[in-house]
């Protein structure tokens, strides 16, 4: 399997960010660590390896990054507003930076990313379609959670609400995005396996379905655990069927 290693300065970040690229050819799936991971975690869990004869079939091209979770909301040492600024960052650098670098990469300027992520890590993968379903297309959020209300100490500011998916899309009403996000591919996956916590992905359904938004609330069951062995499955399954 084709693997490059690519890695620049983030002025938005101020620091530098790593991208693993995975296989020749194939639409684009933009992969997320989970809390404490970076940009190697997936390979290093066993899901790149999992997957390796979708890649090398070019099924997908994957696109492994690294997150600054360590300085955000798991940074218990700062105070709550830097940690949610760190995200809006974070969401700024991957649509302004890791969109464009997948577009270059796969030498098309306008061809649709998918994201996927579990546990913080489908956070963010459902995060950046919600925010820029213009460019983001589908999602696979795996077992993850979607208040972050939790990490800010009871405080609350605009960074907090506009990466807090249970929030903005509550109170969601612009047309244009609402049609946009109806033309995604919307996967939101839990189950009742073991450490699986089922509860924010049935809270999630349930406003994207009081707006009206097509989306998937796939329960896996017991094969919806909350560990790599369910995600690699899951994550097989998803690109079997769907790419």
């Amino acid at each position: 399997m084709k693997r490059e290693y690519h890695r620049w300065y983030s002025h938005r970040l101020g620091l530098d960010m790593g991208v693993v690229v995975y296989g020749h050819w194939g639409p684009p799936l933009l992969g997320f660590p989970t809390s404490a991971g970076d940009e190697w975690e997936l390979e290093g869990q066993g899901l790149i390896g999992s997957l390796s004869p979708l890649i090398d079939a070019g099924r997908v091209k994957f696109f492994s990054i690294n997150s600054v979770n360590s300085a955000g909301f798991y940074n218990k040492s700062a105070h709550p507003f830097h940690r949610s600024w760190v995200q809006s960052q974070f969401d700024a650098y991957v649509r302004n930076e890791v969109v464009p670098f997948i577009r270059d990469n796969c030498q098309s300027q306008d061809i649709a990313i998918s994201t996927m992520g579990a546990s913080f890590g489908a956070y963010h993968a459902a995060n950046t379609l919600f925010k820029h379903p213009d460019v983001v297309r589908r999602c696979f959020a795996l077992s993850g959670v979607y208040d972050i209300k939790n990490f800010m100490n009871g405080m609350y500011d605009d960074n907090t609400y506009f990466n807090n998916p249970v929030d903005y899309l509550s109170n969601l009403s612009d047309g244009n995005v609402m049609a946009q996000l109806s033309q995604c591919d919307i996967h939101i996956a839990t189950g009742s396996g073991p450490w699986e916590h089922s509860g924010p992905s049935y809270r999630l359904s349930n406003i994207l379905s009081s707006k009206g938004i097509p989306h998937h609330l796939d329960d896996w069951g017991p094969q919806g655990g909350h560990d790599w062995p369910y995600w690699k499955h899951q994550m097989w399954e998803y690109i079997t069927r769907l790419f």
